[in-house]
């Protein structure tokens, strides 16, 4: 009976919402964020949308953001060559607030490459 008492509480869980559209870059679907998986994984992502739709953007921040300029540097000349273009790339930096006391905020670089089908 234990059993079925853990199963019931798993199943009554809600799941996460996911993000559908971020004002600043359009829908969400289009908005690769770069993180701890390998470089070709996140290739293949932008290679994908970029197949079903005219734009994709690329984020990253601290250490990942060198991946993040090989991901697009991949997805431009290897990939997808002379069908796709850098129309922007902008960069920022974000104050990361600690979850303890008396520790000041670290300031974190960032980086957003936006990547168009060439006309």
């Amino acid at each position: 009976m234990s059993k079925e008492t853990k199963v019931e509480e798993t199943e009554k869980k809600p799941t996460p919402k996911m993000k559908t559209s971020d004002k600043k870059t359009g829908p969400a679907s289009q908005t690769i964020y770069i993180g701890k998986k390998n470089t070709i994984s996140y290739v293949l992502v932008a290679v994908t949308i970029l197949n079903k739709s005219d734009k994709c953007v690329i984020q990253a921040r601290g250490r990942q953001i060198s991946k993040a300029v090989d991901v697009a540097e991949i997805t431009r000349r290897k990939f997808l060559a002379d069908m796709v273009e850098v129309t922007d790339v902008i960069i920022g930096s974000e104050d990361i607030q600690s979850d303890e006391e008396g520790i000041p905020p670290k300031t974190v670089s960032t980086i957003e490459i936006n990547l168009e089908k060439a006309q």
